[in-house]
């Protein structure tokens, strides 16, 4: 029994734990010395509170472990690109883009320095007491509305945001002393297009346009969220030979954002240079005359193209009413505004390529080669013309169809139908009568596809658009109706539902004035190395057709055009003003019927010199009041200048 109560003890004594007596040690020391009681420590920690530490630390090195993992395995090299995007910064060298020259190197396009402002979205102050202030006095040193500004910030989805374009002197000196305090904001050097008189050359040139997201993300490593690209005209169609090719310069900083190195990267290139056919002096001409003659008739709509029939080349390409495509390159909001809302005569549109009109007896050369092709006519055969062709309906004799001429031209060759414009001959030519067989509307469109009547000519400007002839197919499909005799005639003249374009005009009476051969009309003659002015390219004349007609046809069709101007064994030739000129011409004029009443298109088609050729000119003047030749005093003017300058 004693032994029990011993180990009984001895195990008492056992359950103390060493810190126990420690702390009772210690208490009683401090009790001594500091003469207050302390009540004696004996509590140990928790089995459960210590595991739930040491569990809780095993987690927190588990997580810091698998975010350690993320970062610097899985997620390393997006940190690192991300550390050298903010260590290095490329910045782009300003290049030029290419200039235009006309045919005589006269320059058309200028690149004018510029500087803008510019915001980059991210670098504003993200307290807004701060941003406010800084937008403030932007706004206060631009003139602009503060609430303006911002909204145009705010609703800009680009990081990088134009400000404002071409600075002021003024307010350019004022930016650049403040623009270290003004966080985001930065000034930028560029250069605008400058274009000689501007209205004169706008359908031509084009004008610039700020990039889109689209155009952007094609070829982000040619330009930036900042640059303009060419809109329309040879700005667009050659956008690939003008742009420019930026250098760029790598840029390493420090945390603090110094400069510790720059090194270029890839050296600027500035964009190539155009030289055109045109004569700008021509053109200049040409803009002042026709604008002369619409301004007398009351009429604002009307286009003059000029071709070299030995090469295509455009010689002089107008088309009324213009714009000044200067106002783009400014950014002058409020004149472009203007020019995009004036529905009524659209000065962007580019009627010599894009316009579709009725010919009127323009048409009537191409019938007449048709008709010597097909060999259906002697040239030599006299119709006789009463002023006007009676024809029985084909269901009811008592009914009589009238197709009407301006005048009875009396017995008449095709020469006299066409130096006096003949409707009759034409009728009967295009769609028979009695004993005269018909071309017939099938032969008709497939001559006139082969001049090329509806194909686009493929000149060098965007918006071309082709030309269309009528059929019964698609009378039929579109209009429900069937094909009447009364259809071919007035195709025959050039009415009716025809479209065509006066660039199309032009180029299907080449193989008239050169003898048989079709040219692509090209406005770019050449292109130069901006920096060496060699070069690059030189763009040869391009045949489409030749030698599809016969040399014998084609020179009946001449002498009747010839015979318009001078008038020989035709009192009514239609053209003989021109027999004034200094040199010998041919001719052939048009008046087209429109859908207002007592309202024509009016044509004249010339070339010159007659024996040899150096100039084909197409004018067209839309809606002219009454039957004359309004058209008819433009070509005078124009080619006594040419020809005498």
């Amino acid at each position: 029994m004693f032994g029990r109560f011993r180990r009984k003890r001895f195990k008492q004594k056992r359950d103390l734990e060493p810190h126990e007596i420690i702390l009772d040690k210690l208490a009683k020391e401090k009790e001594e010395e500091w003469g207050i009681s302390i009540k004696k420590i004996n509590i140990p920690l928790l089995d459960k509170t210590l595991k739930g530490f040491l569990l809780v630390l095993f987690l927190t090195m588990i997580v810091l472990f698998l975010k350690t993992f993320q970062l610097q395995i899985l997620e390393g090299e997006n940190f690192k690109a991300l550390a050298n995007e903010n260590k290095f910064i490329i910045k782009s060298i300003e290049a030029q883009r290419g200039v235009i020259y006309d045919t005589s190197l006269k320059q058309l396009v200028f690149n004018i320095p510029q500087f803008d402002l510019v915001l980059k979205k991210e670098n504003l102050s993200q307290i807004q007491k701060d941003k406010e202030s800084v937008l403030k006095e932007v706004a206060r040193i631009l003139e602009k509305d503060y609430e303006e500004l911002n909204q145009e910030i705010a609703s800009s989805t680009d990081s990088l945001v134009f400000v404002s374009r071409n600075l002021e002197r003024e307010k350019l000196i004022i930016l650049q002393t403040k623009i270290n305090d003004l966080t985001g904001f930065e000034i930028r050097k560029t250069s605008t297009r400058d274009y000689v008189e501007g209205e004169v050359f706008a359908h031509l040139m084009g004008y610039m346009g700020k990039i889109k997201k689209q155009e952007l993300e094609a070829s982000s490593e040619l330009y930036s969220i900042l640059d303009y690209v060419g809109r329309d005209g040879l700005e667009n169609y050659y956008e690939e030979v003008l742009r420019k090719n930026p250098g760029k310069i790598i840029i390493e900083r420090d945390a603090l954002g110094n400069i510790l190195s720059q090194e270029t990267a890839s050296l600027p290139k500035s964009g190539n240079n155009l030289v055109l056919w045109l004569d700008s002096d021509l053109q200049k001409k040409v803009k002042e005359v026709l604008g002369n003659k619409l301004y007398e008739i009351g009429s604002k709509k009307g286009v003059v193209v000029a071709l070299d029939p030995k090469t295509g080349g455009v010689l002089s390409l107008i088309s009324f009413p213009s714009f000044d495509n200067n106002v783009f390159s400014r950014g002058d909001t409020e004149e472009i505004n203007k020019i995009l809302k004036d529905k009524e005569n659209e000065p962007l549109f580019n009627r010599a390529i894009s316009g579709g009109y009725v010919t009127g007896s323009t048409i009537k050369p191409l019938i007449a080669l048709a008709g010597l092709e097909e060999g259906i006519i002697n040239p030599d055969k006299s119709i006789n013309c009463t002023g006007m062709l009676e024809v029985e309906d084909y269901w009811d004799p008592e009914v009589v169809w009238q197709y009407k001429d301006l005048r009875a031209h009396g017995w008449t060759d095709m020469r006299k139908a066409l130096a006096e414009s003949c409707n009759v001959y034409f009728y009967r030519l295009g769609g028979g009568y009695k004993t005269q067989d018909g071309l017939g509307p099938t032969k008709i469109k497939e001559y006139l596809n082969m001049l090329g009547w509806e194909d686009k000519t493929g000149i060098d400007l965007p918006g071309e658009v082709a030309g269309f002839v009528p059929d019964k197919a698609w009378k039929k499909r579109v209009l429900g109706q069937g094909w009447w005799d009364g259809d071919t005639y007035h195709l025959s003249i050039g009415q009716g539902y025809l479209q065509v374009t006066p660039i199309e005009v032009a180029v299907s009476f080449m193989p008239i004035a050169n003898y048989g051969k079709i040219f692509k009309p090209q406005i770019v003659k050449k292109i130069l190395n901006s920096e060496t002015g060699e070069i690059i390219e030189e763009i040869s004349p391009e045949i489409i057709k030749q030698d599809f007609l016969n040399a014998d046809n084609i020179e009946v069709v001449r002498q009747g055009m010839r015979q318009a101007v001078t008038g020989y064994n035709s009192p009514n030739a239609s053209a003989m003003s021109l027999s004034y000129l200094p040199v010998k011409v041919a001719a052939k004029t048009g008046t087209a019927e429109t859908s207002k009443e007592d309202m024509y298109h009016n044509w004249t088609t010339v070339f010159a010199p007659y024996d040899d050729p150096e100039i084909i000119i197409t004018i067209m003047i839309e809606d002219v009041e009454g039957v004359r030749a309004a058209t008819l005093p433009v070509a005078y003017e124009i080619l006594n200048w040419y020809f005498t300058k």
